[in-house]
Order: structure tokens, then C-alpha cells, then sequence
């Protein structure tokens, strides 16, 4: 089982969950993947849109500032 980290704080919606489900679709089964987002629309959807398409959010951590970490498993 291997974890990926990505960073889309930089990203907007609706970048920010194209670019996880391309990250999660290069991993295999039961990988982890470490999602650095910033709050609002991103920190919103980014783990909704996750449980839509089958994916396991395993928890949301607040890193520091306006920046969260979605933690989802493929």
C-alpha cells in the first residue's frame, strides 16, 4: 500500500477534483491519497465528490492557515 501526496491549493474548482481523480486513478487499490486543498468550494466538494465516485475518505486534517488535508483511499 503506497500514499501519494498532492498539492492543489493553488487549484479552483472545478481543477481541484480533476486533478484528484487523476491522481487517484494512477494508484492501485487500497492506495492512499493525501490531498493539500484549500477551504472553501475546494475543501467542499473535493471530499464529496471522492465518496461519489466509490472512494474512501478516510479523514479531513487541518494543516495550517486556510489549508486542509483530505486523506482518500482508492
Amino acid at each position: 500500500m503506497a500514499t501519494t501526496l498532492l498539492d492543489i491549493t493553488r487549484e479552483h474548482c472545478p481543477m481541484t477534483f480533476v486533478k484528484t481523480k487523476i491522481a487517484l486513478a494512477k494508484l492501485n487499490e487500497g492506495d492512499i491519497l493525501e490531498v493539500l486543498l484549500s477551504e472553501g468550494e475546494p475543501l467542499e466538494n473535493v471530499p464529496r465528490n471522492a465518496v461519489d465516485q466509490g472512494f474512501q475518505v478516510l479523514g479531513v486534517e487541518h494543516v495550517e492557515g486556510t489549508t486542509h488535508k483530505v486523506i482518500i483511499r482508492k
